[in-house]
């Protein structure tokens, strides 16, 4: 049995670090700049070979409100996991050392979370790359639910979500076999299990793309969906035509952004659109401009793509 700490503040904000020096720092300062004060941050370095250790002490020195940890386990979902025994806070925000919270983010889930019915909460994020921020997620106004995790999932993101402490406890956390859409597979669980999540129509985290991240590996990412397909089939929940061409858009775009090879994103959008052409152009504007991206890719340099498709 998990044994839940007392808390001692409102948040805390998990934060797994592997080989992160290039962008921790950054992150580390869309905390300091929050808002909201009442937080810890657990900053779990995964084994890195860089400076990250180095920044994680730094950061320890300056400020008593970041811990650091090594996780028992291996990759991110057994770094997440580490919240289920040393967190302090009453609610988790999770944030990737290589993204950044907008300052009121903490603010807007404390006002969220005054209502006792919500378990997690999330809002807008923004795609970059480092320089550009100009593509946003969007949200829908109706709670999260297993058929709409099952299409494109609105969330994007952990380092855009905050649940409950004891929510995550009862939910048992993150599967620790499952490295691409973990997040996803416990998503499913959280909401099938009546957990309430709501979104905020705020833009609240920025989001990097990485061609060399783990999201960019867009096959195993296909693959690892298939462990949170498993996991909603549990609870009755299967996807439709529709909803499997919503997910091979989402990462056709995923493809543009990232600037994967070529032939990627024309090869995931025909899929799509074979699948089922309503559901691929069930939003027109969406499935239009990744058809056309996805074409226009063929031909366009890559320097080229990079700009007009990275976030």
């Amino acid at each position: 049995m998990t044994t839940v700490p007392a808390y001692t503040c409102r948040f805390t904000i998990v934060v797994p670090c592997w080989n992160a020096a290039a962008t921790l720092r950054e992150t580390l300062a869309s905390l300091d700049a929050q808002t909201f004060t009442d937080w810890e941050a657990l900053l779990i370095d995964d084994g890195s070979t860089d400076a990250t250790p180095t920044l994680i002490a730094e950061a320890v020195a300056r400020d008593p409100r970041y811990r650091a940890l090594r996780p028992t386990g291996k990759g991110p979902s057994d770094a997440r996991n580490m919240a289920l025994r040393e967190a302090r806070g009453e609610i988790l925000s999770f944030c990737d050392a290589d993204d950044l919270f907008e300052p009121n983010k903490l603010a807007l889930m404390n006002t969220a979370f005054q209502d006792a019915s919500v378990a997690g909460a999330y809002g807008r994020i923004a795609f970059f790359d480092g320089a550009r921020s100009r593509t946003q997620s969007s949200v829908p106004k109706e709670d999260l639910g297993v058929p709409m995790l099952l299409g494109e999932n609105p969330v994007c993101t952990m380092s855009n979500l905050c649940v409950r402490h004891s929510v995550f406890a009862v939910t048992g956390g993150f599967d620790g076999n499952i490295v691409h859409n973990e997040d996803l597979e416990w998503l499913i669980r959280l909401v099938a299990e009546g957990h309430r999540v709501i979104a905020i129509d705020e833009l609240l985290a920025y989001y990097r793309t990485c061609a060399a991240g783990l999201s960019a590996d867009l096959d195993a990412m296909r693959a690892g969906r298939a462990a949170a397909v498993k996991a909603a089939a549990e609870y009755g929940y299967r996807p439709n035509a529709a909803q499997e061409a919503v997910y091979l858009r989402y990462l056709a775009r995923r493809a543009l952004r990232t600037n994967a090879p070529s032939h990627q994103a024309l090869r995931l959008t025909a899929a799509g659109v074979l699948k089922s052409p309503l559901g691929f152009f069930s939003d027109p504007f969406r499935g239009g401009l990744t058809a056309i991206g996805a074409v226009l890719a063929l031909v366009l340099p890559r320097p080229v793509r990079a700009i007009l498709f990275a976030a």
